[in-house]
């Protein structure tokens, strides 16, 4: 798991509540090559871990942002992201952007809920 880049918590409990900060397709504090799919390969990965931390999985995640420096890999991180998250479908933005640290081309942030009731189906 990656060291955070800058001045921030990495995930933070609010209650039943576990919010990812932008997780980076890093790895040993250096950006993964292979572009926008292989970034996002790593970056659910480093995901993964952090909810790993707090007792939680990908299955908790309930709403996922996207950001893309070039929206024309859209259908390339939904490549990327279909193999991280497999079946489970958690509420999703995906919005262009014009950089993102380190000259990365993708960033994800999460929303976990680890609470009982859920309306999705997933319990």
């Amino acid at each position: 798991m990656s060291k955070p880049v800058g001045p921030y918590s990495p995930i933070v409990r609010a209650g039943d509540w576990l919010i990812v900060s932008g997780q980076l397709g890093i790895v040993e504090g250096q950006l993964v090559e292979g572009g926008v799919g292989a970034q996002l390969r790593v970056a659910i990965e480093n995901l993964q871990a952090l909810l790993a931390t707090e007792g939680a999985a990908l299955t908790d995640v309930v709403k996922n942002t996207v950001f893309l420096c070039d929206m024309a890999d859209f259908p390339v991180m939904n490549e990327a992201y279909l193999a991280g998250f497999g079946a489970h479908r958690p509420a999703r933005s995906s919005i262009g952007v014009a950089a993102l640290p380190f000259g990365a081309a993708v960033e994800i942030e999460s929303w976990a809920y680890v609470g009982e009731a859920r309306s999705d189906g997933a319990d």
